[in-house]
């Protein structure tokens, strides 16, 4: 029981950890996946990916990149 607890704080943490995204980014991501998610499982793989527009694929990249610019941010506030 204990191990138990302590994974699920553990995965909290790490949750709280997270960058998160924009309310506008969040919206985007979302319109993004509706367009290109096939077969509807709410991910984008990489046969979806591949089929999206250059300007769509610039939009999808940007996410990563502005979790990892918050999340480089957050590692040299500490």
């Amino acid at each position: 029981m204990t191990a138990t607890f302590a994974l699920a704080m553990t995965a909290r943490a790490a949750d709280a950890d997270k960058p998160k995204l924009t309310d506008e980014q969040k919206a985007a991501r979302k319109a993004l996946i509706e367009k290109y998610d096939a077969n509807k499982d709410g991910k984008i793989d990489k046969e979806e990916r591949a089929k999206m527009t250059k300007e769509d694929k610039e939009k999808w990249q940007s996410f990563s990149a502005a979790k990892k610019k918050a999340e480089k941010k957050e590692n040299e506030s500490k």
